[in-house]
């Protein structure tokens, strides 16, 4: 399936966390390709700047997508205007600082966003999308931190391995289904500067979000399930690596995280630089 018969002028993208970093970047560039953009945010006075900058041709809906109900009243918005939708870029997260005993309520907050909102967009859209005429496409923001979970914030971790396990899930199922004509992808960011990194500057190391966005766009045109983005430190070599080793600790019955553990890191340090 071509990318170009689906990301195109007049075609309707929905992009949920659209207001702010890779969801803006993303609304930025599909609507330079003519195409008509719904935003959802949480944040009310980011979709006003966002549809501000963008084309009359952008309908903002204010969405929490960790509410069910508030997903199906943009569904219903986006029908009511466009009739339909082309892509699908499941995108809505956030990143509450917690810790294996610490910060329920961040946990909650995390899970509720970043798996539960995903949760609740593929349920409200994916059946439309299925029972389309017109072929689609549904993008899912996933990470590394889903994938290596490195210490430091588990709740996050644990929304993004969740998420890939649904989106892995959602693939299979929709290229099971007969007659379907949507695909399913993956996105892996790197280190990318949103308005998650605390810093009034783009670190040297990190991708923008528009980077991120290309890179993606043509993921999709490759057919790519797994779209996992470089940064400026690291490259698709060392990050293959740092996968490999952390799911070597459970073949090799290695204490988890052992990437962090001393009695490993010679071991870990003589793998990447192999």
């Amino acid at each position: 399936m071509s990318m170009s018969s689906i990301l195109k002028k007049n075609n309707i993208a929905v992009i949920t966390g659209g207001a702010s970093g890779i969801g803006l970047a993303t609304a930025r560039i599909l609507s330079e390709r003519g195409m008509k953009i719904c935003i959802a945010d949480i944040n009310k006075d980011k979709l006003k700047e966002a549809k501000h900058n963008l084309s009359t041709d952008t309908l903002i809906v204010e969405t929490d997508v960790a509410d069910f109900g508030s997903v199906m009243a943009l569904k219903e918005r986006v029908k009511e205007k466009f009739g339909r939708i082309d892509f699908l870029f499941n995108n809505a997260g956030t990143a509450v600082k917690s810790g294996s005993w610490e910060s329920l309520e961040g946990w909650n907050k995390t899970i509720n966003t970043n798996l539960w909102g995903a949760i609740h967009c593929i349920h409200v859209f994916a059946p439309e999308m299925l029972n389309q005429s017109s072929p689609s496409i549904i993008v899912t923001t996933g990470s590394k931190q889903g994938i290596t979970t490195p210490p430091g914030n588990p709740a996050y971790n644990v929304s993004k391995a969740a998420v890939k396990v649904v989106t892995e899930a959602l693939q299979h199922a929709i290229r099971n289904s007969v007659g379907s004509r949507v695909t399913s992808h993956l996105l892996i960011p790197g280190f990318t500067y949103t308005g998650m990194i605390d810093s009034p500057t783009k670190p040297e190391s990190a991708w923008t979000a528009e980077q991120v966005v290309e890179f993606m766009l043509r993921g999709i045109e490759r057919g790519d399930f797994y779209i996992l983005c470089p940064d400026n430190d690291v490259d698709r070599e060392t990050d293959n690596k740092r996968i490999r080793w952390a799911f070597g600790d459970i073949i090799h019955n290695r204490p988890p995280l052992s990437r962090w553990h001393p009695d490993y890191q010679d071991a870990f340090d003589a793998t990447i630089n192999e």
